[in-house]
């Protein structure tokens, strides 16, 4: 697959920019394609590139200090990862992996800071973005704190419930909803653990799988009260 502006376009956080600024980006980047468990960035290597995900789906992980993997975020179709370097020159700080077969554009850094210059826009939203990583790796870490497993899932859950389903306490839909063992990675926890979990949910008519690419949140009230601790299963 070659590089195109058509195809940079398909990515919310590039289709503002100008035609003229997609060619210029198109003819220095690049497209790769990543196996299943695939490494798609080196944590501690100087990257040169910002990895823009146009199929699959891919996770930022990080190990503990007795080897064990702790997932950090997801990345899916139309948003991007690796972009800390842009500001600091600094190495990868985590390793980014490939949940399932995936398909990457890699747009290297000096060019997006050469056009970022150009296009405030640009900066504005890769700011953005890094901001609301930020927010979410701190949440995510603090999880990790909880000593009570099923409020941990329920945390887990409750953080992937949209954010007007949560104001609301509508019953709602979690799409694309990460596997038990990829939440277990993401608490440091088991996946027969995570599975009990799941297992009280369903009994009790919280939650409901509705095939593999859905989750139905059929009490999201009683979601909110577990992950907050209100409640216990």
């Amino acid at each position: 697959m070659q590089v195109t502006p058509e195809l940079l376009g398909t990515f919310p956080g590039l289709k503002p920019l100008p035609q003229a600024t997609l060619t210029l980006l198109a003819q220095h980047s690049s497209v790769r394609k990543f196996a299943r468990r695939a490494v798609v960035l080196n944590a501690g290597v100087r990257e040169e590139c910002v990895c823009f995900l146009f199929e699959g789906r891919l996770q930022g992980v990080d190990f503990t200090i007795d080897g064990r993997e702790v997932g950090l975020y997801f990345v899916e179709p139309g948003d991007f990862c690796g972009e800390l370097g842009m500001f600091d020159h600094g190495p990868q700080p985590e390793f980014v992996i490939a949940l399932t077969a995936a398909v990457a554009v890699f747009i290297p850094m000096d060019s997006l800071r050469e056009v970022s210059l150009q296009a405030p826009i640009l900066l504005n939203m890769l700011g953005e973005r890094l901001a609301a990583r930020v927010r979410q790796m701190t949440r995510q870490r603090s999880l990790l704190g909880l000593p009570n497993i099923s409020q941990r899932v329920c945390c887990q859950l409750w953080m992937l419930v949209p954010k007007k389903a949560q104001e609301s306490l509508q019953d709602t839909a979690i799409l694309n909803p990460p596997t038990h063992m990829e939440i277990a990675i993401m608490l440091s926890l088991s996946r027969e653990s995570v599975s009990r979990v799941f297992q009280i949910l369903q009994t009790r008519q919280i939650v409901k799988r509705d095939g593999p690419a859905t989750l139905l949140v059929t009490d999201t009230s009683a979601l909110k009260q577990l992950a907050e601790g209100a409640e216990e299963l």
